[in-house]
């Protein structure tokens, strides 16, 4: 059973987030929340997102495996105006859910989970943190755009500097302690990731004033943040292109 009514810009939230990564999934619910792993076909990136049943206007779940397409979803928001609520019900019996907008019902066939594999998040022991405000990093994202399709990510106990580099042209964007809302670094760090990836998820967050980093030489990057006004949490990875001597 899952049964509940939420606001168009949070159920906005989750689906941008996890459009970055794969276009349908598996979404868990259970009495506490729902939450959804998934990894994108390339396997370049993982996601897990949670969010509380704090999240939402009205929920009630027992547990429940439910296979939804984003795309799907995304029409449902487009019908929602400023002010609406979106309640959504599972409809058991037809295997499927239906979604209410003021006076429109969508009615959404579920999509099979079968070969839906959810993904272990690794525990990776990355030696450095660095709590750093989203603008800062949306900035430098732009700054890189038109010069590399790859930035580096680099860090020491000065501060924090993304880096890219194309073939005739570089840009950085340095931050020093004091700019930084925490860092923990004991020596140097330096990764390359490709942007668009990067650039990405930084499009969907619209809530979270910072973003944790954890970081290390030639590791996947770990991006946490929160989401629906911190009712919800995502942990984002994504694994590095490893750079030729």
């Amino acid at each position: 059973m899952f049964k509940a009514k939420v606001r168009p810009e949070v159920l906005k939230e989750v689906v941008d987030v996890v459009s970055t990564t794969v276009d349908e999934t598996k979404i868990t619910a259970s009495k506490t929340g729902i939450t959804i792993k998934a990894v994108d076909p390339a396997h370049v990136a993982m996601i897990e997102l949670t969010l509380g049943k704090g999240g939402f206007e009205e929920y009630k779940a027992d547990d429940v495996s439910l296979g939804v397409d984003m795309d799907k979803i995304k029409e449902v928001l487009r019908l929602a105006k400023p002010g609406d609520m979106i309640q959504i019900e599972h409809d058991e019996e037809r295997n499927r859910l239906v979604f209410k907008v003021e006076n429109i019902t969508r009615k959404m066939s579920l999509v099979d989970t079968t070969g839906m594999s959810e993904p272990k998040v690794p525990n990776l022991n990355l030696p450095v943190k660095i709590v750093v405000k989203t603008d800062e990093i949306r900035q430098g994202i732009r700054a890189s755009e038109s010069v590399s399709d790859h930035i580096a990510l680099v860090a020491n106990s000065d501060g924090f500097e993304m880096v890219s580099e194309g073939d005739t042209d570089s840009v950085s964007l340095k931050l020093g302690k004091d700019l930084l809302e925490e860092i923990k670094c004991k020596e140097e760090t330096r990764s390359l990731f490709p942007l668009d990836y990067f650039s990405s998820i930084f499009k969907t967050i619209s809530t979270a004033s910072v973003v944790t980093m954890h970081m290390g030489t030639d590791y996947p990057v770990k991006l946490e943040f929160s989401i629906a006004n911190e009712k919800g949490e995502v942990t984002y990875l994504l694994a590095p292109r490893i750079e030729s001597e």
